[in-house]
């Protein structure tokens, strides 16, 4: 049983940053796991914004790609987002997601529907 809890999360004015961390425990260390980073914002659908598979491949929603980096810190089974040059349109619950093996895709890596474990969200809100 993979667990994941999200951190870093918090108030940052418009055009600052914030690094989210992802630690993942419980893993099976014969099984690889693809993570992805989701956004929501409430009344609206799950938006899948940053994924690093687990053979190195990341992949990025357009509305994010130059401003989001996500990388991932094996020794210590974390996933990190950094997010640069935030906008008020960022202002969501960030959740990590976890599945086994690749997503292949770009379109599969960045559904909800690919993903079979989750955190429990940290809240980031951008404020001029």
């Amino acid at each position: 049983q993979v667990l994941l809890v999200e951190s870093g999360g918090g108030s940052v004015e418009v055009g600052g940053s914030v690094r989210l961390s992802c630690v993942a425990s419980g893993y099976d260390y014969n099984i690889y796991y693809s993570m992805a980073c989701f956004r929501q914002v409430p009344g609206m659908e799950l938006e899948g914004v940053a994924v690093f598979e687990r053979d190195g491949n990341t992949h990025y929603a357009d509305s994010v790609k130059g401003r989001f980096t996500i990388s991932k810190d094996n020794a210590k089974n974390t996933l990190h987002l950094q997010i640069h040059s935030l906008k008020p349109e960022d202002t969501a619950m960030y959740f990590c997601a976890a599945r086994q093996g690749r997503c292949w895709t770009e379109q599969l890596c960045l559904a909800q529907s690919s993903y079979s474990v989750w955190g429990q969200g940290t809240q980031v809100t951008v404020s001029s």
